[in-house]
């Protein structure tokens, strides 16, 4: 199977809210937002102003199997032009692999056409396939979220 790259359309807002709702899912648990209305309402804002870095990978019969954000934002200390890596998904049955790997090419190349200074992106710590395309592409970890959840329960500290 070959997949061919193309610039997300209106038409495909429901498959891309889809994609969106499966990485809150892995992202955020039980406090994920998974109404896809909301994941493509906030898509069409993002294709007036986002369009060039909102990449679909199809099939033959043109039907999104993946799906790549990139917005180019600049360092507002430095000046420095870089990529956020927004979202990055594959339809499970594809070929998960490759289609990763043909997103992800594209999304160096988006880079370097841009003249970009880095892309930088954040991935869940238990999303290991998405760390481990991070890493087969040749990116390093950076930064650590780390987070305490605040309330009655916690009051006693970690051990409590």
């Amino acid at each position: 199977m070959t997949y061919a790259i193309r610039t997300a359309t209106e038409r495909d807002l429901d498959d891309l809210a889809a994609f969106e709702v499966t990485i809150a899912e892995i992202s955020f648990g039980d406090e994920a937002v998974v109404d896809p209305a909301v994941h493509r309402k906030k898509l069409a804002k993002a294709l007036d102003r986002d369009a060039d870095g909102m990449i679909v990978a199809v099939d033959d019969a043109d039907r999104p199997v993946g799906w790549l954000w990139l917005a180019v934002n600049t360092n507002f200390l430095t000046g420095d032009r870089y990529i956020n890596f927004r979202s990055l998904a594959v339809r499970p049955d594809a070929d998960r692999e490759r289609v990763g790997e043909v997103l992800m090419d594209h999304a160096l190349d988006y880079a370097h056409r841009a003249g970009v200074t880095e892309i930088v992106g954040k991935v869940h710590m238990a999303n290991q396939q998405m760390r481990v395309l991070y890493r087969r592409f040749g990116f390093e970890p950076a930064h650590l979220t780390l987070r305490r959840r605040i309330g009655a329960d916690s009051r006693n500290g970690a051990d409590g």
